[in-house]
């Protein structure tokens, strides 16, 4: 049993961690991050900019949890790991030695060279500090542009919208996240977009951003050679694992850090999770890397058993994701892919208002459903879960549809519209 265990990275991934470790034994834990004194709410960040919540709102846990719960917190970044003699490397701090070590630093938004990406006014959304460069470089700005077509991206323009800010969304697909979403719900998100007044250009890159005379930001330039004037970029084209602290140390890795299904790296007493590990085996997991919240949380759970002496595989579970697009709230369970397959059949129905839609994938030849979409309408969890797991039949699952249904008391129910389509 360790005695003591690092982790470097708050977010959901590492305090999971801590947390189900300090359940399970009395080691000490040690929590280094730079980002913040506390964990916070990474997907509540919009919501500060937005006057929806304060920082305090995002913090789940009191700040006397820590204390509690036998969990140092050391702020500051860690620039090396010095995996020989077990210790952490932090930049003007004494080291952090430790018996075993969790990696949990989370992504860092991606740049692609492009000219101009390093001016003021042009950033990503990641951190607390993102946030706070962000509140100071739109103070009274007149004009914004994001560029990338991911979920960052449109909460961004959705965060500037609010606030009056007019907004020119770059999009490289020909329709919104089409490379994840099927054409019906990709189209849907389109629509909402521009419903929003935010100026969707699709099928439309980024060559290069240009500075004015006092040095920051005055406008964009397209691959089209078209210039867009505004005060603030945003770039939103995606993340990659935050890594870099680690060249100069044994610990192997690739993309991310490599692991396998116990989240052990290539060192001994080394674990990583969270959007910073990748999977040396693509069978363990949905992706080599999972980059979502609550993939983080079901890593932390994993890596706290085998730290504390039961060495436990990892469970990739059911694939789940949710979101939100500006007013139309997103889930999906299992696998619906962008394309259909040729061994996956669909039964589809949408309201005429464009903001509802279910999805039903299935197994052509067994007819087992295989995977849920839900735009504007919320289905339990627990139940579609239940449905993918058992190989429910499709036609079982279209008569107990009602089941499913989240939607508070009230709201309109549109299960039975799916019984009228022909499978």
């Amino acid at each position: 049993m360790h005695k003591h265990v690092a982790i470097i990275g708050n977010g959901v991934a590492g305090i999971t961690a801590a947390r189900f470790i300090c359940k399970q034994s009395d080691c000490r834990i040690t929590v280094v991050s730079g980002e913040s004194d506390y964990f916070f709410s990474r997907t509540a960040l919009m919501y500060i900019y937005m006057g929806h919540m304060t920082f305090e709102d995002t913090k789940p846990y009191e700040d006397w949890f820590w204390k509690k719960n036998r969990i140092d917190l050391v702020r500051g970044y860690v620039t090396s790991v010095d995996t020989e003699r077990k210790r952490l490397i932090l930049g003007g701090r004494k080291p952090v030695e430790y018996d075993a070590l969790i990696i949990a630093t989370g992504s860092s938004s991606n740049r692609f060279g492009w000219p101009g990406q390093d001016l003021p006014g042009v950033q990503g959304l990641y951190s607390v500090q993102d946030l706070e460069e962000m509140e100071r470089w739109t103070d009274g700005i007149e004009a914004a542009v994001v560029v990338g077509g991911g979920l960052i991206g449109i909460e961004m323009a959705e965060m500037l919208h609010t606030r009056h800010i007019p907004v020119t969304f770059l999009v490289r697909e020909s329709s919104y996240m089409n490379h994840l979403l099927p054409e019906e719900e990709s189209v849907m998100v389109n629509r909402e977009i521009r419903e929003h007044h935010i100026d969707l250009r699709l099928s439309t890159e980024l060559k290069a951003i240009h500075a004015g005379p006092d040095g920051s930001v005055a406008n964009v330039e397209t691959g089209e050679g078209k210039k867009i004037a505004c005060d603030f970029v945003g770039l939103t084209v995606g993340v990659h694992p935050n890594i870099g602290f680690l060249g100069e140390s044994e610990v192997e890795t690739d993309r991310g850090v490599l692991v396998n299904e116990y989240f052990e790296t290539s060192v001994p007493d080394v674990y990583a999770i969270g959007d910073c590990a990748q999977f040396r085996d693509p069978e363990v997991a949905h992706r080599p890397i999972e980059q979502l919240w609550y993939t983080a949380r079901r890593h932390g759970r994993t890596v706290a058993g085998t730290v504390c002496g039961r060495r436990t595989r990892y469970d990739k579970g059911v694939f789940f994701n949710s979101a939100k697009f500006f007013t139309i709230e997103y889930q999906t369970y299992g696998d619906v892919p962008n394309r259909l397959p040729d061994q996956l059949q669909t039964v589809v129905w949408q309201h005429e208002d464009g903001k509802r839609l279910i999805r039903i994938n299935y197994e052509r030849e067994s007819a087992a459903v295989v995977g849920f979409n839900l735009m504007g309408i919320r289905f339990r969890h627990a139940t579609c879960e239940e449905w993918i797991r058992s190989r429910t039949s499709v036609d079982d699952v279209l008569k107990a549809l009602p089941q499913a249904n989240f939607d508070p008391e009230f709201f309109p129910r549109f299960e039975g519209n799916l019984s009228e389509l022909t499978l």
